[in-house]
């Protein structure tokens, strides 16, 4: 592979919410503070008619996942990006914003059981309609590092208290 060659995904489902515009959205699944209704969204991802059923099987006792999946609706990338929290302009791969030079997301998400096909999730902070490429569970013995230093997001929680959020949205 080279820098120039191109990697194609095809959903495995696609991620129903009740947020249309990414206005709507908390910044981060965890954090609902000044969202419209200030409380975890609930959402369902069905599999795609491609995938077989099976790909769930024993998936139901994990009480997180991670959804691996496409900003379909980014407009392009930016090599800086300004933080919703405040703040100067950072490099954009030290943020999580979805102007991305590869428009991918992730993020870990309640999941409260599964029914079929469907996946019922909470916590979400991605747009209805968003294609998901991956699921995996969520290992709290491999994917949690409470110690873990954040960079500039540690200066700003020293600031402005950890997991603020930007305040109340307004449509723009």
């Amino acid at each position: 592979m080279t820098s120039d060659s191109q990697i194609v995904y095809r959903p495995i489902g696609i991620l129903r919410s009740p947020y249309s515009r990414r206005i709507d959205a908390p910044h981060q699944s965890t954090v609902v503070e000044g969202t419209e209704s200030g409380e975890a969204a609930m959402a369902t991802m069905e599999l795609a008619d491609w995938v077989d059923e099976r790909v769930l099987q024993d998936l139901g006792g994990f009480e997180r996942v991670w959804l691996i999946f496409a900003f379909h609706l980014s407009e392009g990338w930016k090599s800086t990006v300004k933080p919703p929290r405040g703040g100067p302009k950072r490099g954009v791969l030290a943020t999580r914003s979805p102007h991305r030079p590869n428009a991918i997301g992730l993020s870990a998400v309640e999941l409260l059981k599964i029914e079929g096909r469907t996946l019922h999730l909470r916590g979400v902070d991605v747009l209805a309609g968003t294609p998901v490429l991956d699921i995996k569970p969520y290992v709290p013995y491999a994917d949690a590092f409470p110690g873990a230093k954040a960079g500039w997001i540690d200066e700003l929680d020293a600031r402005l208290g950890r997991n603020s959020a930007p305040g109340l949205k307004r449509s723009r």
